[in-house]
């Protein structure tokens, strides 16, 4: 019996300072930066991790393209100031430049786009990004939409 009593005074005592440590552990902007999504109102999307940003058209904009035959990327070591044109992406209906949403130096290009546009329309926010940026200003990032403001914003196009 004493034994299952101090048994479960350990075990709330371990519970409690789990929760105490817990409930002050500040989360960082920093932190919430990383593997962060965002997007601009001209249907780019950036997936931030770290100081790198993954950047390509959303679905929403490939959707309205229409079948994708062709996309044209930036070199690697490129530099581009926030909105600047970066790359252009082509459809059977119609063509369209792709604007940097953060300013930075490419560090990727996405290849498999080179030979293989049509991924854009499948997999657009996944195996279809442009570039990968090291971002040189991360306080540009304030100026993005987050995933629920994008939602709003699409709804009311």
């Amino acid at each position: 019996m004493a034994a299952s009593v101090l048994m479960r005074s350990v075990a709330r005592r371990s519970f409690e300072k789990a929760v105490h440590l817990n409930a002050v552990t500040p989360v960082t902007s920093v932190a919430s930066r990383s593997f962060a999504t965002y997007y601009t109102p001209a249907h780019e999307y950036c997936k931030v991790d770290g100081k790198i940003a993954t950047v390509g058209i959303t679905d929403f904009a490939q959707s309205a393209l229409g079948e994708i035959v062709y996309v044209d990327l930036p070199d690697v070591d490129d530099e581009f100031d926030k909105g600047d044109a970066f790359g252009s992406v082509e459809s059977v209906k119609a063509a369209s430049d792709v604007f940097a949403p953060v300013s930075g130096t490419v560090v990727e290009a996405n290849d498999k786009l080179e030979g293989s546009p049509e991924i854009v329309n499948t997999s657009a926010e996944s195996d279809a990004w442009f570039v990968k940026m090291e971002i040189s200003d991360e306080s540009e990032l304030e100026d993005l939409m987050s995933a629920k403001e994008y939602e709003a914003h699409c709804a009311a196009q």
